[in-house]
């Protein structure tokens, strides 16, 4: 039997270092030996009750008589509580191994991959609890050298990388943080940041990884090409508003319902087939769907985007919607409390895999105003107005607010937080998502050529 428990609670009487408990993260658990067991539960009843002093080993030995002091141990805290840890990983290991697999392998047999993703997560947990930790932390001034070598690697371009919005008030993403996109149902906060956002990203080299959790992969794809052929100015058109006014005029992409319904002219259709095959020249980085109706897109876990992340080496990650991943276990056992531990995860996913995350949610639905004509006026939601988890206010680095009306052809972009500044900072956008026309309305001169004053 061990006794690396006895020699470590020994020490702590001796040396009257009850905080050495905490400073290595000690707890019940992970005494193997029932005995040392009661003494730690002993020893830390009585500190409470003591300020914090620990009992002589004669007070533990007379309260605990089955445990063994041991005087004047000389091993480092260190070296105990890693042969401590060591030895209660060993017991969970074996209990696991012993009695934990075959429930688990009754209850999912009929999903091996779910059965590997619970199996790991009882590893994972055995290691995070026995883990040791060496240092907390970074020191300002020990650990100058360390900085210096990530100065460096981001000097190189090699450690974080930025990619351009679309808009200008955003400005750009930065891998490691993730973004929050919100408007109310039916508003284009999908067209803006699953379709807009990931075509120009993917322009500039980015691989991204788009979980479409709503929409089907072909109409996800409709919309990407469109929007790509949009910015290549393939087709010309001329909308116009059940009013008769000119909604738009000038260069477009195919339209997205007509390649819907595979309702193409041969011309057309000759066309987008040349446009497919020359896709790979317009787009330098790539766009990897997984849509609703995928058959192996059942498991909506984190675990499972960890996963795709590391084997599509994604450098931009879009989930749409996020009220849609399978949530986090409630461990909090608060009201919404599966969803906020969720986005928690997802925001230390983003930064552990550094990748820039465009998470897509709902906003509240309000009172509309509209003019004499009828016609309803764009406002942004406030943030207060973020559906579904006000974590995910929280743990953006930007919450980016949208509403868009096609009827009219035009749309807002806002920033209702921005973690570096530009929280009130909005965009008027030109929105014409069927022929590929999504882009943020020029200002001065140039802007009038576009519309019929």
């Amino acid at each position: 039997m061990s006794n690396n428990g006895t020699l470590l609670l020994s020490k702590i009487i001796d040396d009257n270092d009850i905080q050495a408990l905490a400073r290595h993260n000690i707890t019940a658990d992970h005494f193997t030996v029932e005995a040392d067991r009661k003494a730690y539960e002993f020893i830390r009843q009585y500190a409470e009750q003591n300020r914090g002093q620990a009992p002589s080993y004669a007070t533990v030995v007379e309260h605990v008589p089955d445990f063994f002091y041991v005087p004047q141990v000389s091993d480092s805290y260190e070296w105990l509580t890693r042969r401590l840890l060591n030895d209660a990983g060993q017991k969970e290991f074996i209990d696991l191994v012993q009695t934990g697999i075959q429930p688990l392998f009754d209850e999912y047999k009929n999903d091996v991959p779910r059965l590997i993703d619970k199996l790991q997560e009882k590893f994972d947990n055995i290691k995070h609890r026995t883990d040791v930790r060496k240092k907390v932390g970074t020191d300002i001034k020990r650990d100058t050298t360390q900085f210096l070598s990530e100065f460096e690697r981001r000097k190189e371009g090699k450690s974080f990388k930025t990619w351009k919005s679309s808009f200008s008030n955003i400005g750009e993403y930065i891998s490691g943080n993730m973004y929050v996109v919100y408007g109310k149902s039916g508003r284009g906060k999908s067209v803006i940041a699953a379709i807009k956002e990931a075509v120009t990203l993917a322009m500039q080299g980015a691989t991204v990884l788009e979980w479409s959790m709503e929409m089907p992969t072909y109409e996800v794809m409709v919309r990407l090409y469109t929007e790509i052929s949009g910015r290549l100015g393939i087709t010309h058109a001329k909308l116009e508003s059940v009013k008769n006014e000119l909604i738009y005029e000038g260069d477009s992409g195919f339209n997205s319902d007509a390649l819907r319904k595979g309702s193409l002219t041969p011309e057309i259709e000759e066309a987008f087939r040349n446009f497919l095959q020359g896709v790979n020249d317009y787009l330098p980085g790539t766009i990897i769907v997984r849509g609703v109706d995928d058959a192996d897109f059942r498991d909506r876990s984190l675990r499972q985007l960890e996963a795709d992340i590391l084997k599509t080496e994604a450098d931009v990650v879009i989930v749409d919607p996020f009220y849609y991943l399978d949530y986090e276990k409630n461990t909090s056992r608060t009201t919404g409390g599966d969803a906020a531990n969720t986005s928690m995860k997802l925001r230390r996913l983003t930064g552990n895999s550094q990748v820039v995350t465009l998470a897509i949610t709902q906003a509240d639905e309000s009172k509309e105003e509209k003019d004499e004509d009828g016609t309803r006026e764009l406002a942004l939601p406030d943030r207060s107005e973020v559906k579904k988890t006000k974590a995910l206010l929280e743990d953006a680095a930007m919450l980016i607010a949208v509403d868009t009306d096609y009827k009219q052809g035009r749309g807002l972009v806002g920033i209702n937080k921005g973690r570096n500044g530009g929280e009130g900072d909005s965009v008027e956008i030109i929105y014409v998502p069927q022929i590929g026309v999504v882009r943020e309305m020029e200002t001065g001169e140039g802007s009038v050529d576009q519309f019929d004053f």
